[in-house]
């Protein structure tokens, strides 16, 4: 007789994963979490947390609260968290926080500048609403 489980796990409802050989391009917007070990170009908005796992390659501006980042990540990221950097981790680019939360592991590079912002619009990630008004004003022109 077979058992049953839950094979859920816990706050899984939104995460989004993108495995090892996926390539994505354009914008994503993610309500929860995120894990890339495949390749991503374009822009990124993450309400939780982004994890770029070792294999993972991302050229991409992102807006996230927090961020681990363990393959290669290229552009300016906005982080009202914290952000880490692993030993295997390659961050290239600017990083604007509101504190000064960001760790490198030993190995670890960060080639770009570091910047601590008081303005707390910026961290706002966006209206999609206004996502949506602004896509249909453009169509009307």
């Amino acid at each position: 007789m077979l058992s049953r489980r839950s094979t859920e796990i816990k706050g899984s409802k939104n995460i989004t994963i993108i495995a090892e050989g996926v390539k994505v391009e354009g914008k994503i917007n993610c309500p929860g979490s995120a894990r890339i070990d495949g390749a991503v170009n374009g822009e990124i908005t993450i309400e939780k947390e982004v994890i770029i796992g070792k294999e993972g390659k991302v050229e991409a501006n992102i807006r996230t609260k927090n961020a681990v980042i363990a393959g290669t990540y290229k552009g300016d990221m906005i982080a009202s968290g914290e952000v880490e950097i692993t030993t295997t981790g390659k961050f290239i680019g600017n990083l604007t926080q509101k504190d000064a939360l960001l760790t490198i592991a030993k190995g670890g590079l960060f080639k770009g500048e570091s910047l601590i912002s008081s303005n707390a619009d910026i961290f706002k990630l966006k209206d999609k609403k206004k996502d949506i008004d602004d896509a249909q004003k453009v169509n009307k022109i």
